[in-house]
């Protein structure tokens, strides 16, 4: 059969990402030969080519129990094992968040198991990840499909706890009281999933070309797990919510689709779909194949009505067939499968909108980096070309003109010693300005004010108090935000300042320094104080213990916050040195390059002789710069426009545009 077109576009994408890394090894290595590296940058560079070779492109499947969500990643990602590798069988469901990727820092195969008592902790999941010692580690063998789908059956264990602790571990809450005497008692036991979280890392190409999967259980894991509802969920490039045409939408359906999917999604309705599973259920023989595509039609727009999304965004499927189909190498029933249309999704519409975040964040940043320092190359060799003019000009010419000459270059060099005074004035009043925003986004003030207003919510006896502390702790994250919004503002002024002064007096190229915005960040924290309103206005947290509610306020919104503070912090801090540095850089160069005029000068003074090697001298340094400003520019290029990949089916084309 022909090859997946998904697995076409993610090799594609693949490819596509290893190119953008060997132009920022071009620029890495350029900058060493050229002898301007710097320790800051390197570790800039290295970080980007970390980022890009660990980065994922993050998938979810959110179904309630027996949707056959399981089953169809099988089906899109896994078939090639001519098995099924995740455990997907009536009855024998994933019973906890499991997350499948490729591990690139390790050399080895594994599944880590995050035992279901550290809810008991103060941690939330993206911390216990940085401590595998709290993780069960169960080594895969890749040579053996058997034991690694005997090693994933992990992920559906249960056991039963007492009652009490079932309850610690806010996994019950028996919100009916018995009000006669015939009610049944509470269970002594309950059951319980094992495990709280999976990790699964193993060398499918998908995963190594990207690919991330986050597997999640019905509606009670992610009623029990808010770090999935306030951060993976919203975070993932695409969730794929999976419906079963035997059920129709049922109301925990709904309650999924409103409460834990849409409600949170960072991008709206982008990457938000509706797989409708399980339509071999509708196969009837005794209809014709129209009736059966009509009655399949008709199911597929209630779930649209239902959902409130495009027709076009709820796709028809039978699993369970289509991996049979692929496994069995039988194209006819695949076709009848209609997983095809949502594999041309996925690939058509979400792996291009993860390379525009790519192009947005990495690309731009290195390109930034390449650009400044190829206009200070370009400013060198204006200044060069300058000094050569003026050294041919004396060719055969009296010792009048040369003492003219050097009369202008001292002068020059007096506006250069102003200019530097100004310069270092205006850098110490920068820094101070950019210290204020830094201060702001900081997470040892974060960290305090949230230690403050955890104390005080824990202290506090009323539930009005407690849900008070909250709304106090996010307004005053908001006031925090603006406040660094401002001095933004403030500090790039002055970088705008300081630049049109050396544009004019250095002939340095015109720039226009990019501002520090904290839109997007704002924007997150805006969208995080709404979840933390509902939160707070919640029926559920008046009725539950306050401890549970200051725990899980923690754990789910105020540590989501910390992490939006953290990479606002490292944004700014990036930003300033990409503004300052280069400024700093062309400084120094333009120092030099007086320096060598004057020297030039003096020596054709004394010996007339000199003319000629210094003329040689310059046109030498003069196309030097020349190829170098070549050489940034093609990598920039390269950075902007990279190469078109076409892949075979549908003569799909990836366009960078």
């Amino acid at each position: 059969m022909e090859e997946d077109l998904f697995k076409q576009q993610m090799r594609a994408f693949d490819r596509w990402k290893t190119e953008l890394i060997q132009v920022i090894q071009d620029y890495h290595h350029w900058l060493e030969t050229q002898g301007k590296g710097t320790a800051d940058i390197n570790v800039r560079l290295f970080d980007v080519i970390d980022s890009l070779k660990s980065d994922h492109l993050t998938i979810a499947f959110v179904a309630e129990f027996s949707r056959g969500k399981t089953e169809l990643i099988n089906a899109i990602f896994f078939a090639d094992y001519k098995r099924r590798l995740l455990p997907s069988e009536a009855g024998r469901t994933t019973m906890c968040p499991t997350e499948l990727f490729y591990d690139h820092a390790e050399d080895h195969a594994y599944i880590r198991l995050l035992p279901i008592e550290t809810r008991l902790q103060e941690k939330s999941i993206s911390e216990l990840k940085k401590d595998t010692e709290q993780w069960k580690t169960i080594s895969l063998d890749i040579n053996s499909p058997d034991q690694m789908v005997d090693a994933m059956k992990a992920v559906i264990n249960t056991k039963n706890v007492p009652l009490q602790q079932a309850i610690d571990l806010g996994l019950f809450h028996d919100d009916s009281p018995r009000r006669r005497k015939t009610d049944q008692p509470p269970p002594k036991e309950i059951e319980i999933p094992q495990w709280r979280h999976a990790l699964i890392s193993f060398p499918h190409p998908l995963l190594q070309q990207g690919l991330a999967i986050l597997d999640t259980p019905g509606l009670n894991a992610l009623g029990t797990e808010p770090e999935l509802t306030y951060n993976m969920l919203p975070n993932a490039h695409a969730v794929l919510f999976v419906l079963a045409a035997d059920t129709g939408t049922t109301r925990s359906d709904l309650d999924v689709w409103e409460y834990y999917i849409k409600e949170h999604r960072a991008s709206g309705d982008k990457g938000l779909v509706a797989a409708l599973n399980k339509i071999d259920t509708l196969w009837d023989e005794m209809k014709s194949s129209d009736e059966v595509s009509a009655s399949i039609e008709n199911q597929r727009q209630d779930v649209a009505n239902s959902l409130g999304i495009e027709p076009g965004n709820v796709f028809p499927v039978s699993a369970q067939k289509a991996l049979l189909a692929k496994t069995k190498d039988n194209p006819e029933l695949l076709d009848k499968s209609r997983l095809m249309a949502l594999e041309r999704y996925l690939a058509n519409e979400i792996i291009p909108a993860k390379q525009s975040i790519i192009r947005d964040n990495i690309v731009n940043e290195i390109g930034g980096l390449i650009k400044n320092e190829r206009n200070a190359i370009a400013a060198q060799h204006k200044q060069v070309k300058s000094q050569l003019n003026d050294l041919k000009s004396t060719s055969g010419k009296n010792t009048t003109l040369i003492q003219h000459l050097m009369r202008k270059a001292r002068e020059k060099q007096a506006a250069y010693n102003n200019n530097m005074e100004y310069f270092q004035s205006s850098r110490r009043s920068l820094n101070q300005q950019a210290k204020l925003l830094f201060n702001e986004l900081s997470l040892k003030k974060f960290d305090n004010v949230a230690a403050i207003a955890r104390k005080q919510m824990t202290d506090s006896w009323t539930t009005g108090g407690l849900k008070n502390g909250m709304k106090t702790l996010f307004d005053g994250i908001r006031e925090t935000m603006c406040i660094s919004t401002r001095h933004a503002n403030e500090t790039h002024q002055k970088i705008i300042s300081i630049y049109q002064k050396f544009e004019k007096e250095t002939e340095l190229e015109s720039l226009d320094p990019k501002p520090f915005s904290t839109e997007r960040y704002d924007a997150e924290i805006n969208k995080l104080y709404e979840q933390a309103e509902d939160f707070r206005s919640s029926p559920v947290t008046t009725m539950t213990e306050q401890k549970f509610v200051v725990k899980k306020f923690f754990i789910s919104l105020v540590s989501h916050a910390r992490d939006i503070f953290f990479q606002a912090n490292q944004e700014a801090e990036n930003w300033f040195k990409d503004i300052i540095i280069p400024l700093a850089k062309h400084v120094t160069e333009h120092k030099q390059l007086l320096e060598q005029h004057m020297e030039t000068l003096y020596k054709i003074n004394e010996s007339k002789d000199n003319i000629a090697s210094k003329t040689a001298e310059l046109e030498s340094q003069c196309n030097k710069l020349a190829d170098q400003h070549t050489s940034l520019d093609n990598m920039h290029n390269k950075l902007q426009n990279p190469i078109e990949v076409e892949v075979e089916a549908d003569s799909l084309k990836v366009v960078n545009a």
